[in-house]
């Protein structure tokens, strides 16, 4: 196949240090590439090296005559925002072509399933979702053989990400994809790059199969580091012996035979296997297990954005106890964020259908990390988390990555990935007894998300967790709530709910649950579910979720809703024969 992009011996300095050294790589047409790295590895400056933005200190990128580059934009440049969305599109070609090329864009828009009518909409006035479609429009448009993906995923929904996963798997050009998402790289990728120490590490595999096999290398190279130890230690304990022998009988020989050894070890020392460097900061939530049937009880409950806005969704009759995990799920601006503030501001104000054990201690995860006050220092943030020392902070920041001569800087200086480890090192200096998490991953990276997933399993109080990560939903919850038609319902599958919110769910693929209405009560869930069972259950679950609706107070009633299910019970009865 012929050679898109290489680079030889690339290396990039920063004020603080080298921040990649000898890079060198060919990428071939058909190679679709996963880009991974711990945060501040220096993934997104390597994208800017090989699209031109910046030079590299030393070494060279080179890109083939007949590669056409393009990189899909993190934000949307600010003199678009006031321009109709196919203009927007168009704006990329040469000027030359607008007008006899714009049908390619129209053509665009429809692929990216933006209706006509929206195409004089201004850019302003489109949602995180279709921003997403835009910028990767914005791109396709040049008819490129080589995309460029800085974290396309970050602030995504979950519907969204599907889609992208899905438009990209049938995309035939190759790519560089820079994600945290293992989930979506396996799905996607060819060959994996990990960025760490400086180097970039290769490998033909998919992303968790790369991963794996760096791990293994990292422990034999473990292994072979701690036996060239053995070694150099055995050759240096033998050339102070011969260096004191040579002083005490006087014995030239000796003397010279261990400088001999000494420089023996020196080289053995320069050809000592290199071990990657190590995260110093595990994360660990601790929490508090409530001996009592319920952490949380919520009854008849309306979520709005405020206190005097309509509300976005409404639920019913649900119990947290300790030991669940819950994945809170939907669209964004669906109302789920709103949840979890309605909950955090009802500990101390109170609010009507939320009731809290009177021995509850909840911590809260803001994505937007404005529960860290500014103006306040490191070790003054940690200070309403749990009643510590000023040693005891000053040790939990140290081995969080905070050298001491930071712990008196603002909060309001630091980054946005410095400010979600320093909230997290709050959370896990206390004991609760109910975590609410609103998209703890936007910050972290793979072995970060891990971490958390890991520690969630583990946590032995309550989580209410707002997120769109399939791997940290899949390994650490146990628990489904979806926000799907202005009702939040409870789940016991995930498919389904991901084909409901991707568009693809049947009617016989459903199998979503009211509260207090149990799945296993129709079919067991080990039991080879037929066509007809599935039906059934759905019989079931929609004659319930009607008489819920029925028992409501008139004026949450919701009449259109209830014609939708009616004629949904209708639609099953025909698949079942029921006249």
């Amino acid at each position: 196949m012929s050679t898109l992009l290489s680079a030889q011996s690339v290396s990039y300095e920063t004020p603080f240090g080298p921040l990649l050294t000898e890079v060198s790589f060919t990428l071939k047409k058909g190679d679709r590439v996963g880009l991974i790295g711990h945060n501040g590895s220096g993934k997104s400056t390597f994208l800017n090296l090989l699209n031109g933005n910046l030079s590299p200190t030393s070494g060279s990128v080179t890109r083939a005559g007949h590669c056409l580059l393009a990189t899909i934009e993190q934000h949307l440049p600010e003199a678009l925002k006031s321009s109709p969305l196919l203009e927007a599109i168009i704006e990329r070609l040469p000027e030359s072509q607008r007008l006899s090329e714009s049908w390619r864009a129209e053509r665009l828009l429809a692929t990216l399933e933006f209706a006509p009518s929206s195409w004089s909409q201004a850019v302003s006035t489109l949602s995180g979702g279709q921003h997403t479609r835009l910028m990767l429009a914005r791109a396709l448009i040049l008819e490129p053989d080589l995309l460029l993906l800085d974290e396309p995923g970050n602030h995504l929904d979950l519907p969204t990400l599907l889609w992208l996963g899905d438009f990209l798997q049938q995309w035939n050009g190759s790519f560089i994809l820079v994600s945290h998402d293992a989930v979506l790289l396996d799905s996607l990728t060819n060959s994996t790059w990990i960025l760490r120490d400086k180097t970039l590490h290769y490998f033909g595999l998919s992303c968790s199969e790369a991963r794996a096999a760096l791990a293994h290398r990292d422990k034999t190279d473990a292994e072979r580091h701690n036996a060239e130890q053995r070694e150099i230690d055995r050759v240096e304990k033998s050339a102070n012996r011969l260096a004191i022998w040579g002083k005490v009988y006087d014995n030239e020989g000796l003397a010279r035979k261990a400088k001999q050894m000494e420089k023996q070890v020196d080289r053995m020392k320069d050809d000592q296997t290199q071990l990657a460097t190590a995260n110093a900061w595990r994360l660990q939530l601790l929490g508090e297990r409530l001996d009592a049937d319920r952490v949380l009880a919520l009854t008849e409950l309306d979520v709005s954005p405020a206190k005097e806005a309509a509300p976005l969704f409404s639920l019913q009759n649900l119990q947290i106890k300790s030991g669940d995990r819950i994945a809170i799920m939907g669209r964004n601006g669906c109302g789920k964020s709103s949840m979890l503030r309605l909950l955090w501001r009802s500990i101390g104000d109170g609010e009507q259908g939320v009731n809290w054990h009177p021995r509850a201690q909840v911590g809260y995860y803001d994505q937007s990390l404005h529960q860290l006050r500014d103006d306040d220092s490191l070790s003054e943030a940690l200070s309403a988390f749990a009643p510590l020392t000023e040693e005891q902070r000053k040790r939990a920041l140290i081995g969080a990555g905070f050298p001491y001569v930071r712990h008196q800087q603002r909060v309001g200086v630091l980054s946005g990935g410095e400010r979600s480890r320093l909230l997290f090192v709050g959370l896990t200096l206390a004991k609760y007894s109910l975590l609410l998490l609103d998209e703890p991953t936007n910050h972290l990276d793979m072995e970060g998300k891990e971490e958390l997933a890991e520690t969630l399993r583990a946590f032995t109080g309550a989580v209410l967790l707002v997120s769109h990560d399939r791997a940290l939903i899949e390994n650490s919850c146990n628990r489904f709530w979806l926000v799907h038609e202005n009702r939040l319902e409870e789940w016991h599958q995930l498919e389904p709910v991901y084909g409901l919110l991707s568009g693809k769910t049947t009617v016989q693929g459903v199998t979503s649950c009211e509260p207090g209405y149990q799945a296993s009560h129709l079919i067991k869930a080990d039991a080879p579910m037929s066509n007809e069972d599935l039906l059934l259950a759905r019989l079931c679950e929609l004659e319930q979720r009607l008489e819920s609706e029925l028992m409501r107070k008139a004026k949450h009633q919701k009449p259109a809703l209830q014609q939708q299910i009616r004629l949904d019970i209708e639609r099953v009865m025909q698949q079942l024969g029921i006249e």
